[in-house]
C-alpha cells in the first residue's frame, strides 16, 4: 500500500471497494501529516466548465475524462493508491479550476 501524494498527481485510489482515477487536490506539504486528502475524481462525462481540466492520453489515462472540481471528496490518505502521472506544466489549469470551482 502507498500513501496519496502530491498535489496535481493523479492516482489509482480505492475508495469504498472500487479502485477509480482521482486527482490530488491537498497541499503536498499537509498530506504527511493529514490523516485525509481531498481528491477531484476523474469522470467521463466531461462538460467543459470552468472547474474541470481535461485529462486523457497525454497523462497515461486510457480515455478521455475531466477531473472534477465540483465533486471533491476527501479519503483516508493511508488507502491503497497507485501514482499515474503528474499534472507538471499544466499545473497552472489545475489554479484555475480551483478558482473556477470557488468562484474567487
Amino acid at each position: 500500500m502507498v500513501a496519496v501524494g502530491l498535489q496535481g498527481e493523479i492516482w489509482w485510489v480505492e475508495i469504498e471497494d472500487k479502485w477509480r482515477p482521482v486527482l490530488v487536490v491537498s497541499r503536498s506539504e499537509a498530506t504527511p501529516v493529514l490523516t485525509g486528502v481531498v481528491l477531484a475524481p476523474l469522470t467521463r462525462t466531461i462538460r467543459n466548465t470552468p472547474s474541470e481540466i481535461r485529462l486523457g492520453v497525454n497523462e497515461d489515462l486510457e480515455i478521455e475524462c475531466a477531473a472534477s472540481f465540483d465533486n471533491l471528496q476527501r479519503t483516508a490518505r493511508s488507502e491503497a493508491a497507485r501514482r499515474i502521472e503528474s499534472l507538471g506544466p499544466r499545473f497552472g489549469e489545475f489554479c484555475q479550476a480551483i478558482k473556477a470551482m470557488t468562484d474567487c
